[in-house]
């Protein structure tokens, strides 16, 4: 379930805008959703052989190229169908309690 969740956050973060790793993690720490570099990058390599997220390479100033990653188009409707699962699941859950 949790690895679900992580997919949902790090697609909706990189539907707004292009993200960097490391800038991933940060959101989600600040979430209480803690995740490290581990965890995230074999969910990322994931994501992107599911064709849902692709990268690209941007120059840095503090060192190598940097891959920034995005939502494609189809992992934006993927996201879309799991925030309505994710709605569905707390109002079930709610409705329970």
């Amino acid at each position: 379930m949790r690895k679900g969740v992580l997919e949902m956050c790090i697609l909706g973060m990189a539907a707004k805008q292009e993200v960097y790793p490391s800038d991933i993690i940060n959101k989600l720490k600040e979430s209480e959703l803690i995740v490290v570099e581990g965890t995230l990058y074999p969910l990322l390599s994931r994501l992107k052989k599911a064709g849902l997220v692709d990268y690209s390479w941007k120059e840095s100033n503090a060192g190598p190229p940097r891959k920034y990653y995005r939502t494609t188009e189809e992992g934006k409707t993927f996201l879309l169908t799991l925030k309505n699962n994710w709605t569905q699941l707390v109002n079930a859950v709610d409705q329970t309690t």
